[in-house]
């Protein structure tokens, strides 16, 4: 690997218009694809085989004017009083122009809906007064009819006496026919009270299916009781968040003249979510990172070839990425993670090779000889790094979830198109610049055999080392006082009270939660499916009595606000409920009432015969956390693992492995402690822009634990394979620390420098689900260099001594010997030069 990335190096480095060329021409290529071919990003997280998933679809396919895609566009009165006519004439007309937008298939008048839900209280209560005057009715015909019983007992009591004492006289037939009418009357009589006894037990049965329907949704309103507050739901015929930005933009659009009315019209954010990938964030971060570049290296043209790799990497993997998304649509976290890592990765890889390149070439070697080498040995450890970068992102895969294998594919694309261009574009420009990759100052102390010596770092290290078992006792102390709030990890999906204050999707969330009530803002769908075989008359009633019934049982779960059946199909065979919670959407109450109705499915489906199903976009959330936690373990055994394996190649040990992966599980663990104590406790909130605390991304954790083992074996090899040199060139173990140290503690801060200002600068993305991604990869990142390589590592190092490198004899035969630092390549190179000085005087300096 050295050797032939030694030969790629002279070669570009001599023939760098043919590479700067090369790499135009994939980038205009890639760029002509993408734009002919790229689909817009989408925020839909689908998750295959998913229960909530299978509901949805069951119901679409049952009772299609019932859809999931739902959004809710929230009014409210600029003055704060009711809406005025007027007011709520334009919201209507805005309304109806909706209902002609693309992919709208619905729109529901709030006023019309409210209106109709109060007159339904109002029927109500008329249908009591009814149903008591029918009482009262049926009592005085149930007294009427007792005494026509009771006349016609004393008939028949009459005629019972006169058939005795002359039956076949006039009178007796008179009072024979008389009995017989009346006794026919008091028969019709009976008939038509049971009738009426049975139409007002009906009336009483309906009166009170829709008491308790009124009851169950009690809570529920489309206009606030202040009257100053309307919610507006917007069907669609596929989710919203896969529509075009252009359509959704066309959404806020249409509501725009509310607001000469006085009224201000916000929308959640399946509608108003930006799917911009570069921020100001983004770019704050990047100049930061060129402002580290340029005091490290100290000359403008030395410090923007770092940043111009990183843009030209990400270029191409992003542009590659875009035109592979015809194939199917990128979620926007896709490129999101792609850039930040490409940009992280891209600068740090190209600084590697850059300050090696400048080492040999301020010491004298020529330029192509300089270049060659340093990208042969710099270059080669560049490929190592990068290829455990990859490795952990294409692990995504064995998560089994698209969204995270999608992602993890493209940022490992990304990773890769870094790595090609820092070793081939970069030795290319570095033969171009010449002399320019260094300040004229810096050339002249070279040319005084200054030598650039590291004080800080020997005194840092000295310092480390000194007392090995109290820097051990403190580092670990420390981390452990981070990684206490990761006890209280929870996964979620970040809704609108994630969104910044003032922005429309958060005025939305707050406006709900505030005049409708929490639970408003993420309502449960529960869906019942009857059994077949029965007629059209008994599914009706069937129907019936199990909406009435798992109403009321719906209605018994703690948490529980409102219930109200929303659909019902055609066959009577399908009926669907909204279920309305006390509490938000993200909140730990709803996890509980969720699972408290999960756990009790089975035997509601037994009582009813029936199947039963949850869906919506609280359930997908849980749904997803639950999947994301388990497949987060295993994953991080496989990241564990493949570490070990890794490092055991590399160094040539078994002690260094596992202090590697030692401190990998400390640096995650102190960044998952940091991402708590700021995204789900709030600590620091304002600082961050973090004003409603809630649970973690649900995919966020497995991101940071794939990306930060890649960095951290990155700052291991950088560092510790010094260390190691050090070791094979003859130096005792715990001189070899201090020597490895100083030989990669300045390019490896500079790099953890340069990550945390990338990084960072995501923090304080325009997206939302970015921010905590880069906040614990940038804590990460810092933890990882400074605590855990730079830090405890050597302590440890120091401490072992020459048990550090023991491997078992048999293991080390078996082991090939990669040569990742290319010290084989630089021990023949310089014996090389040496021969060639011995042969011809004049190549011996003087």
């Amino acid at each position: 690997m050295a050797t032939l990335l030694y030969r790629v190096g002279r070669w570009c480095a001599t023939h760098y218009w043919r590479v700067i060329g090369g790499w135009l021409a994939v980038l205009l290529v890639f760029g002509a694809l993408a734009g002919a071919f790229g689909k817009p990003a989408s925020t839909v997280i689908d998750i295959p085989n998913s229960r909530f998933i299978e509901v949805m679809d069951d119901m679409a396919t049952k009772l299609p004017d019932v859809t999931g895609n739902v959004s809710a566009a929230v009014f409210t009165t600029d003055d704060g009083k009711a809406f005025t006519p007027a007011q709520r004439r334009a919201l209507s007309e805005v309304l109806d122009d909706w209902a002609e937008a693309d992919h709208v298939v619905g729109v529901l008048n709030p006023f019309e809906v409210q209106q109709q839900m109060d007159a339904a209280g109002t029927q109500l209560a008329e249908g009591r007064e009814q149903l008591r005057a029918g009482e009262e009715e049926l009592q005085a015909g149930e007294a009427q009819l007792e005494a026509s019983r009771g006349q016609l007992e004393q008939g028949e009591q009459a005629l019972a006496v006169a058939e005795q004492m002359a039956p076949n006289s006039s009178q007796t037939a008179f009072l024979r026919q008389q009995v017989a009418e009346g006794r026919a009357q008091l028969e019709q009589g009976e008939e038509q009270l049971a009738a009426g006894r049975e139409e007002l037990d009906d009336a009483r049965r309906e009166l009170e299916r829709g008491e308790q329907a009124r009851d169950a949704a009690a809570g529920v309103r489309f206009v606030s009781e202040s009257g100053a507050a309307a919610i507006a739901q917007i069907s669609f015929d596929m989710d919203p968040q896969s529509m075009t930005p252009e359509q959704r933009e066309a959404i806020v659009d249409l509501a725009e003249p509310l607001a000469a009315d006085g009224v201000e019209a916000d929308f959640g954010t399946e509608i108003t979510q930006e799917l911009s990938v570069i921020g100001v964030g983004e770019v704050v971060g990047l100049a930061m990172a060129g402002v580290v570049l340029l005091l490290m290296l100290g000359s403008l043209l030395a410090a923007g070839l770092p940043l111009l790799m990183a843009l030209v990497g990400v270029g191409v993997g992003l542009t590659a990425a875009m035109a592979a998304s015809y194939f199917g649509a990128f979620h926007t976290m896709t490129p999101a993670l792609a850039l930040m890592l490409g940009l992280a990765v891209g600068i740090d890889y190209m600084l590697f090779i850059v300050n090696r390149h400048r080492q040999h070439y301020l010491a004298g070697m020529d330029l192509v000889t300089s270049v060659g080498r340093a990208n042969g040995t710099a270059g080669s450890a560049v490929v190592f790094a990068g290829s455990t970068v990859i490795v952990a992102l294409a692990g995504l895969l064995l998560s089994g979830i698209p969204l995270l294998a999608q992602m993890g594919l493209v940022a490992a694309g990304t990773v890769f198109a870094a790595v090609c261009v820092s070793v081939t574009l970069g030795p290319a420009l570095l033969g171009l610049m010449g002399r320019r990759i260094a300040s004229r100052r810096t050339w002249e102390k070279a040319a005084r055999q200054h030598v650039a010596a590291t004080p800080v770092a020997d005194r840092y290290v000295g310092l480390v080392t000194r007392r090995p078992w109290l820097t051990v006792a403190a580092v670990l102390a420390a981390i452990g006082v981070m990684s206490v709030p990761t006890l209280d990890l929870r996964l979620g999906l970040p809704d609108g009270s994630s969104e910044p204050p003032g922005s429309s999707a958060a005025r939305s969330y707050a406006t709900v939660a505030d005049e409708f009530g929490p639970g408003m803002n993420g309502p449960l769908m529960v869906v019942a499916d009857l059994p077949s075989g029965t007629t059209a008359e008994e599914a009706a009633q069937k129907a019936a009595e199990t909406s009435t019934a798992l109403t009321s049982e719906l209605l018994d779960f703690a948490g529980v606000a409102s219930v109200v059946p929303v659909g019902e199909s055609e066959d009577h065979r399908t009926l669907v409920w909204q279920v309305v919670l006390d509490s938000g959407p993200t909140e730990v109450a709803t996890d509980e009432t969720v699972k408290a109705i999960q756990a009790a499915v089975p035997g509601i489906e037994d009582s009813y015969d029936a199947e039963i199903g949850l869906t919506g976009r609280t359930i997908a959330n849980i749904e997803i956390s639950d999947r994301m936690a388990g497949v987060l373990p295993g994953y991080l055994a496989v990241v564990v693992g493949l570490s070990m394996v890794i490092l055991v190649l590399v160094f040539r040990s078994l002690v260094v492995p596992l202090i590697a992966t030692g401190g990998f599980l400390l640096s995650i663990s102190a960044a998952f402690g940091a991402l708590v104590a700021v995204y789900q406790w709030g600590w620091l909130g304002e600082v961050f822009g973090v004003h409603t605390p809630g649970p973690l991304m649900s995919f966020g954790p497995i991101l940071l634990i794939g990306v930060l083992f890649g960095l951290a074996m990155d700052y291991q090899m950088f560092l510790v394979s010094g260390m190691k040199e050090a070791h094979a060139h003859g130096a005792a173990a715990r001189p070899a620390v201090r020597t490895g140290f100083n030989h990669g503690a300045r390019v490896v801060i500079a790099a953890a420098i340069i990550m945390f200002s990338v990084f960072g600068g995501f923090v304080f993305s325009h997206m939302v689900m970015v921010r905590p991604i880069g906040f614990g990869l940038a804590v990460g990142v810092l933890v990882d260099a400074v605590l855990v390589r730079m830090t405890l590592t050597p302590a440890l190092m120091h401490l072992l001594g020459e048990r550090a490198w023991w491997i078992p004899g048999w293991l080390d035969r078996l082991l090939p010997d990669l040569d990742v630092e290319g010290t084989r390549l630089a021990d023949r190179l310089d014996a090389d030069a040496a021969t060639a000085r011995a042969s011809d005087p004049a190549l011996t300096p003087a």
